[in-house]
């Protein structure tokens, strides 16, 4: 024990920032929390296990995150939290300070909050990264929350009296998930473990804690069923805590470590952690770990709001994916079964790749390559232990949710960029197992099976296009699966497989089966090759369409492997600008049965809000049109992020809508992950350094620079005059500098 409280101590001591600016300053954690960017406020360190925060509703869409800012009750803190999804999960061991009565019945009678919920006030609240606080109305107490990457503190400060109280409720979680098993063992009279098995969007969500109390308490455990309004049995499982010495100065700290695999290891985390009672001390250490990571970039701005928008977007694209094995090596892995791992290869959980695969991960192979191969390595080391790389990954679970294999575009991106720190060759069966129909293997109930193994995946594989007929958002699916098999074929060539290489170079040319020429959009046909009618390329209807989370509009410039081949199916050049313009002066309006919330941020009929329109404005460059890519980047930066609780035009992702607007706010972006190439937008700083690892320097310098001058007059990079849009992933790996020359005026930079 003494040697794990020395490393702990070790840990929170030598954590350094070499600049001595408090970025953390600039963060606002409320960004996001409004409208439907399904953030949450509460305590973290950068990718941590544990996400402490207030929980403000249960049900409905924007519930996902479990606080949303427009609330005035509070139901307590649970311990996990997903930033910015369309599907909900966790929300597991919220515990909630209380004075005098304890509520708890009538809980199943009120749609978002529990008996116990108390009023709060947004005046109240303090949220930076590392830190949450807010005063409980009700109770008359304030609640502190600091957290290490697996364990949080709680400091709650009571009002004078001698009944404080606390629940902890294992059976509230976020939209009401399916509450499989629940214990909770009192240890003496400062400590209590517990066990909970859920089922919602991940079906096999188990999770155990370990808390200690810095005074002691008598304690009642409720383990009941009640009836709900609908006949259905609800069981609930409480601990009510009460503390009859709090006379002194009326202050309660609480340390709570979780574990994947079991409360031994929930215990072993939060003694390694927090191994006293300093509230401060790990305040200050989670502070530092953010100052740290948010350095990694430096603006200079006399904009306060671009400045908390951009550190805002670097603190949202650090909260997943999340630490997944405990301090001991040990994980959970997809095959549901304990595992000792090393310490040194970190296993994470949380993998948004259909969003995240744009930009969030391009933008780690810059500023943390290391991280990202991380990343990667666990990502195949769940297609090892599950069967198959996952598509959308969640504690260990196969979700199953949204299109597309896009693990193996990280893949190809690392290998292309000459970072990949894993076997290419196991990396590359692994690809080509996740493109082909075979459930053979695969860790999961059969209908998660089926969904990760859909029919589609066949059709493209025989047929060579996906019928609309035969699968939903089949046109989605055949565009992103043309994309992943380029893809393969990427990452065959690195790892010297020629024949695959071939195959799947064909297998990516697949896109143009969606192609009608006479309309110019991607739409689905039958079987037998007949276009799906009748055809209204503004139509929606969720998940029952030929799209996903998005219109024939949307998803017809889903090409980012071959934009020379889309541009020659547009009919050339200025056919291609005819068409890319009308995208965005079309009329906004939706149709359809059941339109589709995730299609927002609307320029025309260009959708920021979602990640399927993120790379559409710099096709411009492609056809020598630099000056829209800039007047559209311009707009979207004024329009579409705010320093607003309401300031993300759509779901944040798990860091993709930020990470967008960080490269792009740089002034550029990677069209297509696994070509190592970016595109020059419009920089939204006079002045901006990535500080690289290996302690080299990307300098951005932008001349002539204000907010009117959107448009690049000349650029150098490395002093050398830029004469296409583009640049290499080799020409900043080991530093560089650029030279902007702005003007107000459109002009090409290329002549």
């Amino acid at each position: 024990m003494l040697v794990t409280l020395g490393c702990a101590l070790a840990l929170c001591a030598c954590v350094t920032t070499e600049n001595n600016d408090d970025y953390t300053a600039y963060v606002n954690p409320f960004i996001g929390t409004g409208g439907h960017g399904h953030t949450f406020p509460g305590a973290l360190v950068p990718y941590g296990m544990i996400q402490p925060s207030p929980d403000t509703r249960i049900n409905g869409w924007d519930a996902c995150s479990g606080y949303h800012y427009s609330d005035s009750l509070l139901n307590g803190f649970s311990q996990t939290h997903l930033s910015g999804t369309g599907c909900a999960d966790y929300g597991d061991f919220l515990i909630m300070p209380t004075v005098g009565n304890q509520q708890i019945d009538n809980q199943i009678d009120t749609l978002q909050n529990l008996p116990f919920a108390s009023t709060f006030s947004h005046s109240d609240e303090i949220a930076s990264p590392g830190y949450y606080s807010t005063f409980l109305k009700r109770y008359g107490i304030k609640a502190e929350i600091s957290a290490t990457e697996r364990t949080a503190i709680y400091r709650f400060t009571y009002p004078e009296g001698d009944d404080a109280g606390m629940i902890l409720d294992l059976d509230y979680s976020i939209q009401n998930q399916k509450n499989l098993d629940m214990k909770i063992e009192v240890l003496g009279d400062t400590a209590i473990r517990a066990y909970k098995l859920s089922r919602h969007w991940a079906y096999d969500q188990q999770l155990s804690m370990y808390a200690q109390f810095s005074r002691p308490f008598t304690c009642e455990i409720v383990g009941d069923t009640i009836i709900d309004t609908k006949g259905r049995d609800y069981i609930r499982c409480k601990a009510l805590l009460k503390f009859p010495d709090m006379a002194d100065n009326g202050r309660l700290l609480v340390k709570i470590g979780i574990s994947a695999v079991d409360c031994d290891g929930a215990e072993k985390n939060l003694l390694a952690e927090i191994p006293d009672w300093d509230f401060d001390r790990i305040r200050n250490y989670a502070r530092e770990k953010w100052n740290d990571y948010l350095s990694k970039i430096e603006i200079e701005t006399d904009s306060d709001d671009d400045r908390e928008i951009f550190y805002t977007a670097m603190y949202h694209a650090a909260i997943s994916p999340n630490l997944f094995m405990d301090v001991d090596g040990r994980y959970l892995g997809m095959d549901r079964k304990v595992h000792q791992g090393d310490t040194a290869k970190p296993v994470y959980t949380i993998f948004s790749l259909w969003d995240t695969h744009r930009a969030l991960h391009p933008l780690l192979t810059i500023i943390d390559p290391k991280l990202n191969n991380d990343f990667i390595n666990s990502l195949l080391l769940k297609s090892e232990e599950g069967g198959v790389l996952p598509m959308w990954e969640l504690a260990g679970n196969y979700t199953t949710t949204m299109t597309g294999y896009h693990a193996v575009s990280l893949l190809a991106d690392a290998a292309a960029k000459g970072i990949a720190d894993f076997d290419l060759n196991k990396a590359l069966q692994a690809a080509v197992r996740a493109s082909v129909r075979d459930t053979a293997g695969i860790v999961a109930p059969e209908h998660k099976k089926a969904s990760l193994m859909p029919a589609s995946k066949e059709y493209k594989n025989t047929l060579g296009f996906i019928p609309w007929d035969k699968e939903y958002e089949s046109v989605a699916k055949g565009l992103e699966y043309a994309y992943n098999d380029w893809c393969i074929a990427r990452l065959a060539e690195a790892a010297g497989d020629s024949a695959t290489a071939e195959e799947y170079k064909l297998k990516g040319l697949a896109y143009m089966h969606y192609f009608d020429p006479v309309t110019r959009f991607m739409r689905g046909k039958n079987e037998s090759g007949k276009w799906h009618e009748p055809f209204n390329p503004r139509s929606s209807n969720h998940m029952r369409d030929d799209y996903c989370e998005g219109t024939a509009w949307q998803w017809t410039w889903f090409v980012p492997h071959d934009v020379d081949g889309l541009i020659g199916l547009m009919g050339g050049r200025e056919k291609f600008i005819e068409k890319l313009d009308s995208l965005f002066i079309a009329d906004s309006t939706l149709e359809g049965e059941s339109v589709s919330a995730d299609i927002s941020g609307l320029i025309g009929q260009y959708a920021h809000g979602n990640e399927p329109s993120h790379h559409i404005i710099h096709l411009y460059n492609y056809v020598g049109r630099t000056d829209c890519t800039q007047e559209l980047a311009d707009r979207i930066f004024r329009e579409q992020y705010r320093a607003d609780v309401d300031g993300l035009s759509g779901n944040e992702d798990c860091g993709q809508m930020s990470a967008w607007y960080i490269m792009n706010s740089l002034g550029f972006y990677q069209v297509c992950p696994g070509e190592p190439r970016y595109s020059i937008g419009r920089p939204w700083f006079p002045h901006a350094t990535i500080n690289l690892p290996n302690g080299k320097k990307i300098e951005i310098n932008v001349r002539n620079f204000s907010k009117d001058n959107k448009y690049i007059e000349s650029i150098t990079l490395n002093g050398k005059p830029l004469t296409e849009p583009f640049f290499n992933h080799s020409d900043i790996a080991d530093g560089a500098v650029f030279e902007y020359h702005m003007t107000a005026h459109p002009t090409n930079f290329m002549q």
